[in-house]
């Protein structure tokens, strides 16, 4: 008889994982860049790490790290692709202590592979989901919400 523990407390990300936020960006949405890297709409392709069910369209939440591309900004950004982690989302989610949150659009900010900023600054609040998973999003941003 095996004594080991389950899965999900043997996984590597583990200790990352929170609570259940509501997924309201599936694939496909458009996201407003809200740093200074040049980029103003971006596109999300792939949630990273979304383990999903046939022909379900793969959707993300606040502080989920997600693929898109760069649909109007600088020149030079335009149509290339990067890594971003989401810090707003329109649809309404649920914290532990009970209260619902909501805000009036969806933005992402661009981090590198690694998981540096790729700006220096944020534009307009960041959900708090998204600044304790992600300490360079919450040094860099101005109101934490």
């Amino acid at each position: 008889m095996s004594t080991s523990k389950g899965k999900g407390f043997s996984a590597k990300g583990a200790s990352t994982q929170g609570q259940k936020i509501s997924r309201g960006l599936v694939a496909g949405s458009e996201l407003r860049c809200t740093d200074n890297t040049g980029a103003r709409v971006l596109r999300l392709i792939q949630a990273m790490g979304y383990k999903g069910r046939l022909r379900r369209y793969p959707s993300a939440a606040v502080g989920d790290k997600v693929t898109v591309s760069v649909r109007q900004g600088a020149p030079d950004m335009r149509t290339k692709i990067f890594q971003a982690v989401i810090v707003r989302q329109r649809r309404p989610f649920r914290r532990v202590d009970g209260v619902w949150v909501q805000f009036e659009d969806n933005a992402a900010v661009i981090i590198t592979p690694e998981g540096e900023m790729k700006g220096s600054e944020i534009r307009g609040p960041v959900a708090r989901e998204a600044a304790e998973r992600w300490p360079r999003v919450a040094s860099a941003s101005s109101t934490i919400v």
